[in-house]
């Protein structure tokens, strides 16, 4: 089922159970959607791959307000990106815990053959391709910075 019809139905239980920051979450999915299938080129419809970076997209831009308003002591600000947070991470797959994502990081290093932080380009390329969607990139990064370093 398509992100799409996902987010519709969604939409009309969020609107039944008069839920608005489930439905605010909802409606900024939709609109990505929207837009992402008007670009040039996507012909009116957009790819699983697709669907999944735009979420990722939607999922670091909340994140980062997050942390503006936090600083700031926003915490109206702050609680509405925390609900749209939420309502996004349920349509993206699960996220990869500490140990499982330095695992993995350890068997790209090895795969790759990194010894050292000037091959952090190499491994960094690899991961990103294999850990997207369950994986921060910033998570990825802190993690192959480490084991480089080691």
């Amino acid at each position: 089922m398509s992100l799409e019809i996902q987010v519709m139905g969604a939409m009309k239980e969020a609107m039944k159970s008069k839920n608005e920051g489930m439905l605010r979450g909802l409606r900024a999915i939709k609109a990505e959607i929207i837009k992402a299938k008007t670009e040039p080129g996507a012909n009116g419809q957009v790819t699983a791959e697709g669907e999944l970076k735009l979420l990722q997209k939607m999922m670091k831009q909340r994140k980062d307000s997050l942390e503006i308003f936090q600083q700031q002591n926003r915490t109206d600000l702050a609680q509405k990106e925390q609900e749209e947070i939420a309502v996004i991470e349920q349509f993206l797959p699960a996220q990869m815990s500490e140990e499982e994502l330095q695992k993995a990081i350890s068997a790209i290093i090895q795969e790759v053959g990194a010894s050292s932080v000037a091959d952090l380009g190499k491994v960094m390329g690899v991961a990103s391709k294999q850990l997207a969607g369950k994986a921060d990139g910033k998570a990825i990064a802190g993690v192959v910075k480490t084991l480089l370093s080691k």
